[in-house]
């Protein structure tokens, strides 16, 4: 059971350039050029590339051809993505889920391959830095952003907790019992903990801020001390037993310390403004010979 507060899932990272379900170019497993019957009618090959591209060609030409522009200015402009630079941006998309089941689960849902994901990474990581090339954020930008969003800039106060979540307050008071006696915490989550998302972390939800969790829960979490156990919590979802991991204390938003962030959300403000222009002024300049019949 998962009770944070719903929040926005960042799996596409560009989705102007996702082409799914598309088969175009794609490799079918073909019996004599055919791929399926129905009763012994067979489909054939043709026929499915065929509907396939009344269905979405025109599109995924489109896609194709702004891929390749992407590709061609960042050999341009000597535009280099590590792997580094895919695994960090990978981990930010993985943190904004609560476990690696829910990341995968995303993939899935969104007909996607781990692998896929760390090009389409690529490819945002590309377009980000010609878009920062074509048009530099100023130290002026920086100030006047920083001035504007100072608040929302600041380090809000966070607490690492882990917690054992059970469906009546006699089995809550009985692991804490257990606790007491000195039972291993994450032992007793992979125990006895309903909340599938996190019992086999041994409870543990990472850190979290206010206002991420149910009020009676985060109410107990942040009163705790590092290292405390709680008596039974009760919320909508049972009954929680809540241990205190670690604890980041509040910190006032500084303009060094807020540089990079900064920077960060001046180019995704670039991604939604500034690309389509930028595309347009390509697709002028290119020389681009589409020979798909339109339908």
């Amino acid at each position: 059971m998962i009770f944070k507060k719903i929040k926005t899932i960042y799996i596409g990272l560009f989705t102007l350039l996702l082409v799914v379900g598309i088969g175009i170019g794609s490799v079918y497993a073909t019996q004599n050029n055919i791929v399926a019957k129905v009763n012994g009618v067979e489909i054939s090959e043709t026929e499915l590339q065929d509907f396939l591209l009344q269905q979405g060609g025109n599109d995924a030409l489109d896609t194709l051809i702004q891929q390749s522009i992407i590709k061609q200015e960042s050999e341009k402009q000597n535009i280099q993505v590590s792997e580094a630079d895919i695994d960090k941006e990978l981990a930010t998309v993985k943190a904004t889920f609560d476990s690696e089941e829910a990341f995968n689960q995303a993939l899935e849902t969104n007909a996607l391959t781990l692998d896929d994901l760390r090009k389409n990474i690529v490819t945002n990581i590309q377009i980000l830095r010609l878009l920062e090339a074509n048009k530099p954020i100023t130290e002026e930008e920086i100030k006047q952003y920083f001035e504007t969003n100072k608040d929302s800039l600041a380090v809000a106060e966070e607490v690492n907790a882990s917690h054992i979540l059970v469906a009546t307050e006699e089995l809550a008071t009985e692991v804490k019992a257990k606790i007491a006696a000195g039972e291993d915490f994450a032992d007793l989550a992979k125990q006895y903990s309903t909340d599938e998302s996190t019992k086999d972390l041994g409870g543990n939800l990472g850190f979290f801020a206010k206002g991420e969790m149910v009020q009676e829960f985060e109410e107990v979490a942040f009163s705790l001390e590092v290292g405390l156990v709680s008596d039974p919590v009760k919320t909508e979802y049972g009954y929680h037993i809540i241990k205190i991991e670690d604890k980041k204390e509040a910190k006032v938003a500084t303009l060094e310390d807020s540089t990079a962030k900064i920077k960060e959300a001046l180019l995704d403000q670039k991604l939604e403004t500034e690309f389509d222009p930028w595309l347009q002024e390509r697709l002028a300049e290119y020389t681009i010979e589409n020979y798909l019949t339109k339908t």
